[in-house]
């Protein structure tokens, strides 16, 4: 039995809320934080459980060369997790949930998906104003083709360029190189490193008018499938509607044949009680 959103129910009710789980996770600022606040709620919900968080180096951070575009990108921050779930080295994989494949390997299922944060996307830049406070041909830098594409439909003078790394990295090039006027980046991402990660002199605002990536700003927590203990433990921190609105966005993103970076956008509400999905490019 699963509920709406694909996550499993447990075989009963007789599973102690009490052990020891290691939560794997990759090993930016970000991808800490985020084991952080899951270990935290797991915490809270389970007060005597023993919670390990192991650190498992990934492809996308080994390789700051590769084009997140480019043909690697399926699994590019994710699959080293999904091995060490599967040869059972951890419990369970903490995961932004965007950078997650549509598809993924057998045996594996969302133990939890989290209270979704703010999804938009912000402009980090060197003036104040917002994208219309940029100068004309002002030089700005992202890794995701979904931002550069919806971007340009909004400033089309724009230059675009890319820039990879963890996000303290990213705002400190900005800080450092002339050339730069902004990057792109998810709100959810700064909100949960703190404002104090970005350095002086630089300006925060939401880009109101780009669709976020799908899935942006949710905490994915997986799990194997047989295993009924974690999937159990997890179930306190799952948060059903924001599963049901991320699994609408990847369904879109299913459809329209997509990976995880490629220029598709989807956003789903529920309001009064309906499902809500905007999309990039409009369905």
């Amino acid at each position: 039995m699963t509920s709406t959103a694909g996550i499993p129910e447990p075989a009963c009710s007789c599973l102690k809320s009490e052990g020891h789980i290691v939560l794997g996770t990759r090993g930016s600022d970000l991808a800490l934080t985020q084991a952080q606040i899951v270990a935290e709620k797991l915490r809270a919900a389970h007060p005597r459980l023993n919670i390990e968080k192991k650190v498992i180096k990934t492809t996308g951070d080994k390789r700051l060369d590769l084009s997140l575009s480019g043909s690697l990108e399926r699994g590019l921050f994710t699959k080293e997790l999904e091995e060490a779930l599967l040869a059972g080295s951890i419990h369970a994989a903490v995961h932004s949930l965007k950078d997650l494949p549509t598809e993924r390997p057998d045996g594996l299922v969302f133990g939890a998906i989290l209270k979704r944060a703010d999804p938009s996307d912000v402009l980090v830049s060197k003036r104040r104003g917002g994208l219309a406070g940029l100068p004309i041909e002002a030089c700005v830098a992202t890794s995701s083709p979904r931002r550069k594409v919806q971007i340009l439909l909004l400033r089309e003078d724009l230059r675009i360029v890319e820039m990879r790394g963890n996000v303290p990295t990213r705002l400190r090039k900005l800080a450092a190189d002339p050339s730069l006027d902004g990057i792109l980046l998810a709100k959810a991402g700064l909100d949960r490193l703190g404002r104090e990660v970005i350095p002086a002199g630089l300006h925060v605002a939401v880009v109101e008018r780009i669709l976020p990536a799908p899935g942006q700003g949710a905490i994915a927590v997986e799990c194997r499938k047989s295993d009924l203990a974690s999937i159990e433990l997890l179930r306190a921190v799952h948060h059903e509607a924001t599963a049901v609105c991320v699994a609408a966005e990847r369904d879109f993103l299913r459809a329209q044949g997509g990976g995880c970076h490629v220029a598709i956008a989807a956003w789903a509400t529920i309001e009064d009680g309906r499902l809500i999905l905007r999309t990039f490019p409009p369905s």
